[in-house]
């Protein structure tokens, strides 16, 4: 796969990526909704992302695994990844051409508000399922 590059709004913040797949998922946790004012659409890139020499990056520690970094300049959200930077995934919209992954998750989806749907299949896991399945040790 061809190493893609990422931005945020402003271009303040430039990074490279080189996702395992062009596959997304979908997180409709409540930390997601409120950070993206929506659902989290994300392009998972295990550890790959390199982020630009003097890039503004603020983080913001959500949980006491996971992180979130954002624009300094403009308040992109940019990349959700455990605090130990082992699991990164980068909002779909920080690339060029979004249309190029394919939509296969969808996380949370208990908590999914009622009033909209995507229409392709995916995978489906609800918040009991996303913790039993990657929370360490069972911490949430």
């Amino acid at each position: 796969m061809p190493e893609l590059r990422g931005r945020c709004m402003c271009g303040a913040v430039q990074f490279t990526a080189d996702p395992p797949a062009l596959e997304a998922g979908v997180c409709h946790c409540g930390q997601c909704s409120q950070w993206t004012g929506g659902m989290f659409i994300n392009v998972y890139c295990a550890d790959t992302i390199r982020l630009d020499d003097g890039a503004p990056v603020g983080s913001y520690k959500a949980s006491e695994w996971g992180e979130r970094l954002f624009c300094q300049e403009c308040g992109s959200s940019l990349i959700w990844q455990t605090q130990d930077g082992q699991h990164q995934s980068a909002s779909i919209h920080c690339f060029d051409n979004p249309s190029q992954f394919n939509l296969t998750t969808q996380i949370f989806i208990d908590r999914k508000p009622d009033c909209y749907a995507l229409a392709n299949a995916t995978e489906n896991l609800t918040e009991a399922e996303v913790f039993a399945k990657y929370a360490p040790d069972g911490d949430v």
